[in-house]
């Protein structure tokens, strides 16, 4: 959080709880977790959450102003854990795969945190930290200021817009996946020539569909910026 929206020391809790717990901004984020990934954003209360931690949900909010704050707090974290080993190889594209492949697996890590995580800008440490990252890359394969800005808004956007696709199927029911997945096959496969002549001709190839494009397009991507940089270059 800014220093302007920190809740202030002093209001923190010192005491353990009533289950013996000391309460701490990590605890309460972990427990966060634990609770979204099982029921889902959408369930989630701070009641909820008091109860997993064996304290009143009032006491929470020594640490948080409210839920979003600590959705926020949530997101943050694991835009850290994303980038924890991260060490650049001096290769700027391959490195740039490497980025976006890592923001794209921490959401799908967690599904039902992608809900808010995919889509919300943190404003704190571990996002200020991966957005130097990536924009640094790009200034790397010499772009100018506002070109790498753009560019840098497409690959977070390519990754993420997949990891929030792909979290979606993931939180469908079991059924409901296998259903989506062998449509590519019944539904498509044995569709006539004559009235569809491309579809017919690609047929033993649907079956693609089902999996993830996070990889192909995120190497489209970084082609082109390959091709654009040797261009500035020329």
């Amino acid at each position: 959080m800014s220093d302007g929206e920190r809740v202030p020391a002093e209001r923190k809790r010192r005491r353990p709880t009533g289950s013996g717990v000391v309460l701490s901004v990590d605890l309460i984020v972990d427990a966060a977790r634990d609770l979204i990934d099982a029921q889902g954003a959408q369930a989630f209360t701070m009641r909820k959450l008091g109860a997993a931690l064996g304290a009143d949900p009032s006491a929470v909010y020594r640490y948080f102003r409210n839920a979003e704050d600590l959705f926020l707090a949530l997101a943050d974290r694991l835009i850290g854990e994303s980038m924890a080993d991260y060490s650049p190889s001096g290769d700027w594209a391959a490195d740039l795969r490497d980025f976006g492949l890592r923001a794209y697996r921490s959401a799908l890590r967690h599904p039902q945190i992608a809900v808010f995580s995919t889509v919300r800008v943190t404003g704190r440490p571990h996002e200020q930290r991966a957005v130097d990252a990536g924009i640094g890359l790009l200034l790397q394969a010499g772009f100018d200021e506002a070109t790498a800005v753009r560019h840098y808004h497409a690959l977070v956007d390519t990754a993420l817009g997949h990891a929030a696709l792909d979290a979606g199927v993931l939180r469908l029911a079991p059924a409901q996946r296998a259903a989506d997945e062998a449509a590519w096959q019944a539904a498509y496969g044995s569709l006539p020539a004559d009235e569809f002549p491309h579809v017919r001709r690609v047929r033993d190839h649907l079956p693609l569909m089902a999996g993830s494009a996070v990889e192909p397009a995120l190497d489209l991507l970084i082609a082109a910026l390959r091709r654009e940089a040797g261009d500035r270059r020329e």
